[in-house]
């Protein structure tokens, strides 16, 4: 029992023939190596996935029982099989190749690139580096040239940069300005509108849907906050060229912002009182100005809105100080300067930039003052008397000639006079 019983790994898993006589003994060399290598395993059973071989199939145990030498070599000449070839296939097994891989969807990389994804990629590139517009916006206007030329693809065009514009964060500015560009140098102009009307068609649709849109859910406010701002932008930017005259701003917008702020004054919500004051510090000096040249009291209007919020409204702590600030701002005419009083005229009552230039100084307990400060001479001199900076000069060298009580303590005057010699020798060095 102990002679049959094998300890080894993987023992009883193989089984071990009898070898065959005739075999063993008749033949020789590689014949015998080969058939006794065939002798100790059992024939290999075929894949559950491929038929038999119809051909050429000979069967392990007639090679090893008969054939010796010459059926190997016989089955070797007849195989089919190559050594060189890509991969192996058995018969049977039908290729399969997945229809979605050679999809539309993947035209990018197998094939010539769309137009949504050309548009992608240079706004993607505006957006990162926005001082390169102007060298690029040349180039980029001649592809789009030679691409858009049918009313479909203008449509696509204008849709592409409209959603782009409005949902890359600080993209707006940059948008506008290219919506302008595009709006004086693309060709194609079909009986439904050239770029510009397009876009301002586009923008209406999202315009019709304030009232709506103020009262949404959040994420139906964010995508209207992006366009009101991006509107805002494109007011600023866009021009309409004349016949005769300098080109003049879009004043279908100008009755478009009034009727979004009008808006987001309606549901006085944190979220629309921002981006409310967001748009009146981007346009509000234009807004103001351009109201007043023709006589409309909207700003008023929108300002007196603005204070009953103040009064009423529930807003955070944050919105509300916001509310304010752009109220002082606007008193101030939305912070500008107008005209300077001449050099020679100046005062610190007709120029606000009188001391604009003079320097800052710092009390002992550290308060700043200028020149502006109404007791400046008086802390000036103060400062003056203080730190006394009126030491006889050396005629010769110029050096200061300290007084007893700022004479270096002995060491220290030793230690500085060793350092001038040593620093005498090795300039003489």
């Amino acid at each position: 029992m102990n002679d049959s019983f094998d300890r080894a790994p993987g023992a009883g898993r193989t089984r071990n023939l009898p070898a065959d006589p005739g075999l063993a003994g008749g033949a020789a060399g590689d014949c015998e190596t080969k058939t006794t290598l065939f002798n100790q395993r059992e024939p290999l059973r075929q894949p559950r996935t491929s038929p038999p071989f119809a051909e050429n199939n000979i069967s392990t145990a007639n090679v090893v029982g008969g054939g010796g030498c010459n059926e190997v070599d016989s089955l070797v000449k007849s195989s089919k099989l190559s050594a060189s070839a890509p991969e192996f296939v058995p018969s049977g097994i039908n290729t399969y190749e997945d229809p979605s891989y050679y999809d539309d969807d993947d035209s990018s990389y197998y094939g010539e690139p769309t137009l949504a994804d050309t548009v992608k990629g240079f706004l993607a590139h505006l957006s990162s580096s926005p001082g390169s517009f102007e060298s690029d916006v040349e180039h980029i206007t001649g592809m789009l040239n030679s691409w858009v030329t049918t009313e479909e693809l203008l449509k696509e065009l204008v849709e592409l940069i409209y959603t782009q514009s409005t949902a890359i964060p600080n993209f707006s500015y940059t948008g506008a300005r290219l919506c302008n560009y595009l709006s004086h140098h693309l060709i194609v102009s079909p009986p439904s509108g050239n770029y510009r009307q397009l876009l301002l068609q586009r923008c209406r649709k999202e315009y019709e849907q304030r009232d709506v849109a103020v009262r949404g859910d959040l994420e139906t406010q964010k995508k209207f906050h992006s366009f009101v701002l991006f509107l805002g932008e494109l007011y600023l930017n866009l021009e309409i060229k004349k016949p005769k005259g300098p080109p003049s701003r879009a004043n279908i917008l100008l009755t478009a912002l009034k009727d979004l702020l009008i808006s987001l004054f309606s549901k006085p919500v944190d979220a629309n009182l921002i981006c409310a004051v967001k748009l009146l510090k981007l346009t509000g000096s234009v807004l103001d100005d351009t109201w007043k040249e023709s006589g409309k009291p909207h700003m008023e209007e929108l300002i007196q809105r603005i204070e009953n919020i103040l009064l009423d409204a529930t807003c955070s702590r944050d919105v509300r100080q916001m509310l304010l600030k752009l109220v002082e701002l606007r008193s101030s005419d939305w912070g500008r300067v107008r005209a300077a009083a001449a050099a020679s005229n100046a005062t610190p009552d007709n120029d606000p930039n009188y001391f604009m230039n003079e320097p800052t100084f710092y009390t002992e307990d550290g308060t700043p003052f200028t020149a502006a400060d109404p007791e400046y001479a008086e802390k000036y001199q103060e400062i003056l008397d203080r730190q006394d900076y009126f030491h006889d000069l050396d005629g010769e060298n110029g050096n200061e000639i300290y007084d007893s009580e700022d004479e270096m303590e002995p060491e220290i005057e030793e230690a500085f006079e060793n350092f001038c010699l040593e620093a005498e020798r090795k300039r003489q060095q």
